[in-house]
């Protein structure tokens, strides 16, 4: 991938590990392996996965262990999550996960965290059942925590008894990954900028409130030992096709999963295109909601698509897009292989 001059943008992928009709999670998980190593070989900066739980359409529960995964098949990429959903987790249970991961690729880790549930209430209690661990309100003292505990000279905590202890999150780290704080309202680039820390706004789902959110973090942006001036990512969703018109139909199984959350319906794994095409009727009366859930994305050709994210980055003054490739399959290829996604990405860095 090409980088022509200064006003391009670096491009990562946020992979969500997509399930789709008659998939299994051991066919998801395989196709983003496989994404994974095409995004190396085609020179994105980095690949992170996102935490999601009991979701029919996403196999992405576990971001360190898929990246552990990932960092066995790739060579130059960083790896990370987009990101730890913290307030389901032990602070020091993160920071260990993400200290081996460092050890097992020096220098390419990246643990991004979030507060964001990554489920619907029941689930969410299932999974923060652990006390003060999982109030929202510590959220900032955990992410110092975890910061702390994954340096090298590790982090001394103190008790509500006065006692302090030191704590490692491995023995002899050398180096630390880079945190990142994601979010997609202005709690997170508030406390990014009071912090010191980069920042990513999930637009790929929010799609409203950028602008915003990035001027309080660059206004309020306090200088850290970790970062010296502001550094941001934008997310946004891509499907990129040899001509627009089957990008178009690829992007309509996205769509439609869209709706479904926005009306309420049952989650089901992500449609075929031809699913999509066919039962287009029962989704007529949300057209107009479709089209608008979809006015931040890129879908197109690649060097239709490859625009996008340089005019985002002009727009919003960013370092950085994150892409996410939502390309649709149809119902004959391959459910274990990078397939249209891989095709989504070739396009884009080849158009670059």
């Amino acid at each position: 991938m090409s980088t022509t001059d200064s006003t391009t943008p670096a491009l990562s992928v946020l992979d969500l590990v997509p399930v789709r009709t008659a998939q299994t999670s051991a066919e998801a998980v395989a196709s983003s392996m496989a994404l994974a190593q095409r995004a190396d070989e085609l020179g994105y900066r980095r690949y992170w996965f996102a935490e999601h739980h009991n979701m029919p359409a996403v196999a992405s529960t576990t971001p360190p262990v898929l990246a552990a995964a990932a960092a066995a098949r790739t060579t130059h990429i960083r790896l990370g999550s987009g990101g730890v959903m913290l307030p389901n987790h032990a602070p020091l249970l993160v920071a260990e996960q993400f200290a081996a991961l460092e050890a097992l690729a020096p220098g390419r880790i990246d643990l991004g965290l979030g507060r964001a549930p990554g489920s619907d209430p029941v689930v969410t209690q299932l999974l923060r059942t652990s006390g003060t661990t999982s109030d929202v309100d510590h959220f900032p003292d955990h992410i110092h925590d975890i910061i702390g505990m994954l340096q090298p000279a590790g982090a001394r905590i103190t008790f509500t008894t006065g006692r302090t202890y030191d704590v490692h999150s491995t023995p002899a780290s050398t180096e630390a990954p880079d945190v990142w704080l994601l979010g997609s309202s202005d709690y997170s680039a508030h406390l990014a900028a009071r912090m010191g820390l980069p920042y990513v706004f999930a637009n790929h789902f929010a799609g409203l409130g950028a602008e915003q959110a990035l001027s309080i973090y660059r206004n309020e942006f306090q200088a850290s030992e970790w970062l010296d001036a502001p550094r941001t990512i934008l997310t946004a969703n891509v499907v990129a096709a040899p001509s627009t018109a089957e990008a178009e139909e690829r992007a309509l199984p996205h769509m439609r999963m869209n709706a479904r959350m926005r009306q309420g319906l049952p989650l089901v794994p992500i449609e075929t295109v031809e699913q999509s095409i066919a039962d287009a009727a029962s989704f007529a009366a949300s057209e107009a909601q479709m089209q608008a859930g979809r006015r931040s994305w890129f879908v197109g050709t690649g060097a239709e698509v490859a625009a996008g994210p340089t005019q985002f980055a002009a727009r919003f003054g960013l370092d950085e897009v994150m892409v996410v490739p939502i390309t649709g399959a149809y119902d004959a290829e391959a459910k274990d292989a990078a397939g249209a996604r891989g095709v989504t990405l070739e396009l884009i860095a080849a158009a670059r």
